[in-house]
C-alpha cells in the first residue's frame, strides 16, 4: 500500500485528489493539508511514502515545503503538483529535493502511474518538463564549450595536461615538435584566462 500526502489549498482539487487515491489500486491518501503550517507534526503522525506538494501555496511556498519535508523525512518521495512550467521554479523545487515535477493539467491516470513511478524508484516528469530540463543541460554544455572555444587538437592536449604529460610527451603522442606543443599551450592560457599549466589543469578539473 503506497501512503500517500496531499498538500494543496484548491479545497476542491485536495478532495478529489483524496478520492483519486483512495480509488487506485494499492493506494491510500493518509493526509490532506491545505498549507504548510504544522506540516512536520502532521506527516509524522501518518509516515506518508509520498507527499504530493503544490508550489503556490499560502504563506510558506511548495519550494520551502520540499526542504522541510526532506530536511524532517529521509524516506519520503516528493512530487510537485503544480501549474507553474518556468524554468526558474521547476529547478528551484528540485534542487530543493523534489523527485518529479508533474502539472496540474496531467490527467488522472497520469497522476496515479506519477505516483507508482515515484515510489519505485522513478522521477517522472511531465513530457514539457522533462523537456525543459533536457534543454538547460544542453545549453549548459554549449555555453561551455563556446566560453572557451578550443579547437580539437587544443581539446586534446588540455586533457593530456590533466594526465600529466610533458611536453616532449605531448610531441611525441600528437607527432608535432614541442614548439607547436608551445603554441598550442599559449593559445589555451588565451581561452581559458589562464597563465600557467597548474591554473589550466584546476580550471579543467572543475568544469
Amino acid at each position: 500500500m503506497i501512503k500517500i500526502a496531499i498538500i494543496e489549498d484548491n479545497n476542491a482539487l485536495r478532495d478529489s485528489l483524496t478520492y483519486l487515491f483512495n480509488q487506485a489500486e494499492a493506494m491510500q491518501c493518509v493526509a490532506a493539508l491545505p498549507d504548510l503550517m504544522n506540516v512536520v507534526s502532521e506527516l509524522r503522525k501518518v509516515k506518508p511514502d509520498v507527499v504530493l506538494m503544490d508550489i503556490g501555496l499560502p504563506n510558506t511556498s511548495g519550494i520551502e515545503g520540499v526542504r522541510m519535508v526532506k530536511e524532517n523525512f529521509r524516506g519520503i518521495e516528493v512530487l510537485m503538483f503544480t501549474v507553474f512550467e518556468d524554468d526558474e521554479k521547476i529547478f528551484e523545487a528540485l534542487k530543493a529535493g523534489a523527485s518529479g515535477y508533474l502539472l496540474k493539467k496531467s490527467s488522472s491516470e497520469e497522476i496515479v502511474d506519477a505516483v507508482r513511478s515515484l515510489y519505485y524508484g522513478g522521477s517522472p516528469m511531465s513530457a514539457t518538463i522533462a523537456r525543459k530540463v533536457i534543454l538547460s543541460f544542453q545549453k549548459v554544455n554549449t555555453n561551455k564549450k563556446d566560453e572557451y572555444s578550443l579547437t580539437t587538437r587544443e581539446s586534446e592536449i588540455l586533457h593530456s595536461l590533466v594526465d600529466g604529460l610533458s611536453y616532449k610527451a605531448l610531441a611525441d603522442k600528437y607527432f608535432i615538435s614541442i614548439s607547436t606543443v608551445r603554441t598550442h599551450i599559449r593559445h589555451i592560457y588565451e581561452k581559458l584566462h589562464v597563465n600557467s599549466k597548474a591554473q589550466a589543469v584546476a580550471k579543467m578539473l572543475r568544469n
